[in-house]
């Protein structure tokens, strides 16, 4: 319990974070369950007990925990978590089967990522629009496969932040964390050329005011994302959108 693999380089109370929160996130206190006291993480941990209460309060936040008088602090279940939270975000990813967290995530983009681009196209600014063409011209300059990823992030980020909702911009912010995994492993293919001409399509419906061409060419690029990562990975999705 409360162990990681991981070299822990940051301060002591994101290094106790990071271990107790992985290790409720991987389900080695469950849900309903109450953590060790104070000061059995004290002892365990060999921190303070400042520290540890401090860890507590950053869990609570995040809704991974509640703390009562007299019964602990117990696990609260994960419906209740702050999923979208990056640190939840970066255990569930550290903790998950990668063929799953990849199907959950395309499930995620296949929803929500073809109404964002088509609302994208009837409210974006002008610097909306530049954003998404910087993204795109990234992609289109990039030498390396890590310049390819960061750029493409950059294009899909501008998207949701493009519709001018804010409901849409917690998904934006969360691809740093969650997308990164993905594109890193598209990356590796020879569709390179493809996927440009399909980013360049979803730019121009965006860019020409085009809801229904934004639609349709968001729905055919996260089509053939999926496939490339069946092909890459040799597993099938059950998210991937149907053409």
């Amino acid at each position: 319990m409360f162990q990681s693999s991981n070299a822990l380089i940051r301060n002591v109370h994101s290094q106790v974070a990071d271990r107790v929160g992985i290790s409720i996130v991987r389900g080695d206190v469950g849900a309903g369950e109450t953590l060790p006291s104070e000061m059995q993480i004290c002892e365990m941990m060999d921190v303070s007990r400042t520290v540890v209460r401090e860890v507590i309060r950053t869990l609570t936040g995040k809704g991974l925990v509640e703390s009562r008088p007299k019964s602990g602090t117990r696990v609260r279940p994960p419906q209740k978590w702050n999923q979208l939270d990056p640190d939840v975000l970066r255990w569930r990813l550290e903790t998950a089967d990668m063929d799953d967290y990849l199907a959950k995530l395309f499930q995620l983009r296949c929803a929500v990522e073809p109404a964002a681009a088509a609302l994208a196209a009837s409210r974006a600014e002008e610097e909306d629009i530049a954003l998404i063409r910087t993204g795109y011209e990234g992609m289109a300059s990039a030498k390396l496969d890590e310049q390819f990823v960061a750029a493409d992030i950059t294009f899909h980020k501008a998207i949701y932040f493009a519709t001018r909702n804010e409901f849409f911009w917690p998904i934006a912010q969360m691809f740093d964390i969650t997308l990164r995994q993905s594109f890193t492993i598209a990356a590796r293919g020879s569709h390179r050329a493809r996927a440009l001409v399909e980013h360049h399509a979803v730019l121009e419906a965006i860019a020409t005011r085009n809801e229904e061409g934004a639609r349709e060419a968001t729905n055919v690029l996260l089509k053939n994302s999926a496939d490339d990562l069946v092909r890459i990975r040799g597993r099938e999705f059950t998210a991937r959108p149907k053409g």
